[in-house]
């Protein structure tokens, strides 16, 4: 999830996410969730904290490491 009250549309995220999720609509990051592998890169990336993401509760995605 993306707060864009805190999104400074800096592009880190769409830079670094590794299956290409992230774009920038409307002049702030947007995920799409059925591209997002949940492996945390944009929000570890991010300058401003300004993603979150979210596990699933019924979901049997685990964050993935990436070599990056």
């Amino acid at each position: 999830m993306v707060d864009e009250k805190k999104c400074i549309t800096c592009g880190a995220c769409v830079s670094i996410c590794p299956v290409g999720a992230i774009k920038i609509v409307d002049g702030k990051a947007t995920i799409n969730p059925k591209k997002c592998i949940k492996c945390n890169s944009c929000a570890q990336f991010c300058p401003v904290g300004a993603i979150e993401i979210k596990m699933d509760e019924d979901s049997d995605k685990t964050p993935k490491k990436t070599n990056k």
